[in-house]
């Protein structure tokens, strides 16, 4: 099994050799000064007008000048390397970052979804994403599900032989308005962190292509089914290496080739190859890019960019990740054997991953003043803690950074995808204001509210607080 793409300290998962970098003129280099600078006046901002306080001290904010570059860089990137009239659809993944705000946003700037669960597509239809526009994936769709998706006329890529199974008997004879395709695992081999692996030799994802009988079954599948019409593969994500993510995608586009060959007509007309840009955590840089991993894969599979295919991707992390931000307040600071440590609002409950898997998941963290202004000062060793009632729970360990005192803020960066709105209630901690932000015209930010914070309230209520004597009135054993 192959395992492209070490660890190196969980920063730069899937860097790739000659697909790397800042750009080589500089351009990506000076977008992320830029994105630097929004962010800088963005926190001083929101202090200043009170988003950032004693009694609000922690806040999420997302880059929009950020995402609508991104959003456009994508479509440019795959652009470039199709011919003119290839239909592409970018499906973004809404589990990154499931807030109908951001669906809104990426929708009106070209931006489709790619959703895996009823409360997903909610979210996509509630930020207007047109059925055409919107991809069904999961590996346990109900009936109900599966129902609904054939009648909006949603593209839905089937998980396995029993789900096939099961949508024989919903899709009509005269066929749907859905287009339909099969997921297949190539078995490829692992990234650096399994857990994020979907083409290892025993992944829950998709049809293993390798096991013995399987490639056989699925050609034979869509020879007996002429409305399947897709294929889908979902080869990267943070951890893969680009060559590995390339590989996957040309064994998915063998496949088709020989489906085509033995149906004796372009049965399979669209490739969904998935997304999983993996994003480096280490700078500000965006390394590697959606036009980096374009080049390489139409070098790597220069069939799929023959205008004879449409093309789907689902990217997520690699949208988001690098437009949003966590600040929280410093509330205490302490020294614990010989090392300074700023207690803050932010842990578990905003970064389950990086404290739970801390090499897999470091976040860079800037050190912000009271005021919100950059902090100046000499590097110090110190822990980042957050507030929930366990000793791991630790934004950053052993991080050179100004030395943060009480009062002053902490900002984690890259955390526009799978942070902030990937609540873990430890502790019952709230759930945190999220507010989006540009640049007012005038020198200033101005700031639009996508998500307001948690109450206590609401967390009582969800916890139950409506039907306090539900156990008590139950009769005694």
């Amino acid at each position: 099994m192959s395992t492209d793409g070490k660890n190196d300290g969980g920063f730069r998962h899937g860097d790739d050799g000659g697909h790397g970098g800042e750009g080589r003129d500089g351009e990506v280099s000076g977008a992320a000064v830029e994105a630097a600078g929004r962010r800088d006046a963005a926190v001083r901002a929101a202090v200043e007008q009170g988003l950032l306080d004693p009694d609000r001290p922690l806040v999420a904010l997302l880059d929009v000048t950020g995402i609508r570059r991104s959003a456009a860089e994508l479509p440019a990137a795959f652009a470039a390397v199709t011919p003119p009239g290839t239909p592409v659809l970018h499906a973004f993944a809404v589990k990154a970052t499931p807030l109908v705000p951001v669906l809104r946003l990426l929708h009106e700037e070209g931006i489709g979804a790619e959703v895996a669960s009823p409360g997903e597509l909610a979210l996509a239809r509630a930020a207007g994403v047109p059925p055409r526009h919107t991809v069904l994936d999961s590996p346990a769709k109900t009936p109900g599900e599966l129902r609904e998706a054939l009648t909006l006329g949603i593209a839905v890529n089937v998980d396995n032989p029993q789900e096939l199974a099961r949508l024989d008997s919903l899709v009509p004879r005269s066929g749907t308005r859905s287009p339909l395709g099969l997921r297949v695992n190539p078995q490829v081999g692992a990234g650096s962190i399994e857990a994020l692996s979907t083409a290892t030799a025993t992944s829950k994802f998709g049809v293993a292509l390798r096991d013995e009988g399987a490639r056989a079954w699925v050609v034979r599948a869509y020879l007996d089914r002429p409305w399947l019409t897709r294929l889908h593969a979902h080869t990267g994500s943070q951890g893969i290496a680009l060559s590995l993510m390339a590989r996957g995608v040309a064994e998915v586009y063998a496949l088709a080739e020989e489906i085509n060959r033995q149906a004796g007509r372009q049965q399979v007309d669209t490739l969904d190859i998935g997304g999983g840009l993996p994003v480096n955590f280490a700078s500000d840089a965006t390394d590697p890019t959606h036009a980096q991993y374009a080049r390489l894969l139409s070098e790597a599979v220069p069939g799929l960019f023959d205008g004879r295919y449409g093309l789907v991707t689902e990217f997520g992390r690699s949208l988001l990740a690098k437009h949003g931000t966590v600040v929280a307040r410093v509330e205490y600071t302490k020294n614990a054997g010989g090392r300074p440590v700023a207690v803050t609002h932010a842990g578990v409950q905003v970064a389950t991953r990086t404290v739970y898997a801390p090499e897999a998941w470091p976040l860079r963290i800037a050190a912000y003043d009271a005021k919100g202004r950059p902090k100046e000062g000499p590097a110090v060793v110190q822990d980042v803690a957050g507030p929930a009632c366990f000793a791991g729970d630790r934004l950053a360990r052993e991080q050179a950074l100004p030395l943060l005192e009480q009062g002053d803020h902490a900002a984690a960066l890259d955390t526009g995808a799978y942070y902030f709105a990937h609540h873990y209630a430890y502790n019952s901690l709230p759930r945190p204001a999220v507010h989006g932000f540009a640049p007012d015209g005038r020198g200033g930010i101005v700031f639009s509210p996508v998500r307001r914070a948690q109450t206590v309230e609401e967390i009582v209520a969800e916890s139950g607080g409506g039907s306090p004597d539900a156990l008590t009135r139950l009769p005694p054993s």
